[in-house]
């Protein structure tokens, strides 16, 4: 009973990392907005019970790329609730990126089309009835000789607008109602923790950048979270023309000297990874080895910098969403994390170019050439 019980607990703490790691994606803030929606198939239902969750456009700062999170059917975090989609908004001078939740009521989702049922406006894919969730197969994909709870309503808000974001230029021009904001304040949970490793699972896969893909990746859909291989939908096509970043939006992806700071990089202690030192080599194995412990106990210290900048900004991440701050707030604390972050890699910059020019071998002047003295004249 003990060791079944430290299970279950590590188990709940692995799935309550996981979603501070995926609320703290909320705010991320980009000039360049994602590419249009992909047009795909949705994968059949694979079993009575589970929700659909459309895919979209995340970002990874590693490589300066928009990926596609493929759309798949989840089994919902509690009976009743609904998923509401994330999305992408201006914030007047960015965009910035809204997680999904799931809740009692859809709400607010951009104004943005993801199809099968999420029109844009609330979502006409399914009902819960009795504690059962009831599918529409007027735009879900069911097999209705194994799941006989279905209905067929039309579908009228059909789009062929696929655009991926909210406000900004060429941006959908919608903004939450009064109700909308309302179910915002209503109870809701993050994504699980099956939504949570299909997320990474997107992110490691290169095919599904937008700069290998150009908008039509080749997984589009999968049956279940995390699954690429089985009951995969690829894309009919790119919802529109593929437009590539400017060369200045993929600055991260050059090379930086260990010792030069990346003030414009990074946004978050997050996405800091660990400085790397020059190895010492003055051709003295003892003066070799001090030094070396120089930089290990200097990198250990940079390390610790990072993880509590990383978990106060995670803490403020959490705060917002408990809030629910608007979007002129997230934006002011997605600025003041990018200063913090700055700052902290300017520091550390400047402590390990100092700290390599203590060690640089130091250059002995030469000695003056030996000369026979010179004549006297007679």
């Amino acid at each position: 009973m003990h060791i079944r019980f430290i299970r279950t607990l590590l188990f709940a703490l692995v799935v309550l990392c996981m979603s501070a790691a995926s609320f703290a994606q909320i705010g991320v803030a980009i000039t360049i907005g994602p590419p249009p929606l992909p047009i795909y198939e949705q994968p059949l239902c694979p079993e009575d019970g589970y929700l659909w969750t459309p895919g979209y456009w995340a970002y990874d700062y590693d490589v300066n790329d928009y990926y596609w999170v493929p759309g798949t059917w989840v089994e919902p975090a509690q009976v009743g609730f609904f998923w509401t989609p994330a999305y992408w908004g201006w914030g007047g001078s960015a965009f910035l990126f809204h997680e999904g939740y799931w809740g009692p009521q859809v709400g607010f989702y951009g104004g943005i089309n993801y199809g099968f049922g999420y029109g844009g406006v609330g979502y006409e894919g399914g009902r819960w009835e009795g504690g059962h969730f009831s599918y529409n197969t007027y735009v879900n994909h069911v097999n209705t000789t194994i799941i006989h709870n279905t209905y067929n309503t039309r579908v009228t808000n059909v789009s062929e607008n696929h655009v991926s974001y909210n406000g900004g230029t060429g941006g959908v021009e919608a903004r939450p109602t009064p109700q909308q904001e309302s179910y915002a304040n209503e109870r809701h949970v993050g994504p699980v923790a099956a939504q949570v490793q299909h997320v990474q699972e997107a992110r490691n896969n290169p095919e599904l950048r937008a700069s290998a893909n150009h908008g039509k990746p080749p997984i589009a859909a999968t049956a279940k979270p995390g699954d690429f291989k089985f009951g995969v939908a690829a894309s009919r096509q790119a919802g529109g023309e593929y437009k590539a970043p400017p060369a200045n939006a993929a600055r991260s992806n050059e090379a930086h000297p260990a010792n030069e700071a990346r003030p414009n990089t990074v946004s978050h202690a997050s996405e800091l990874q660990p400085h790397k030192f020059t190895p010492p080599n003055t051709g003295n194995a003892a003066t070799d080895k001090k030094y070396q412990q120089q930089q290990d106990k200097l990198a250990a210290k940079q390390t610790q910098d990072h993880q509590k900048l990383q978990q106060q900004q995670e803490k403020e991440h959490q705060q917002a969403t408990q809030k629910n701050y608007n979007d002129a707030q997230k934006q002011q604390m997605e600025q003041r994390h990018a200063k913090q972050t700055q700052q902290v890699e300017q520091k550390h910059a400047t402590q390990q170019k100092q700290m390599e020019q203590r060690q640089a071998p130091r250059q002995t002047a030469p000695k003056p050439e030996s000369r026979p003295p010179a004549e006297k004249p007679h």
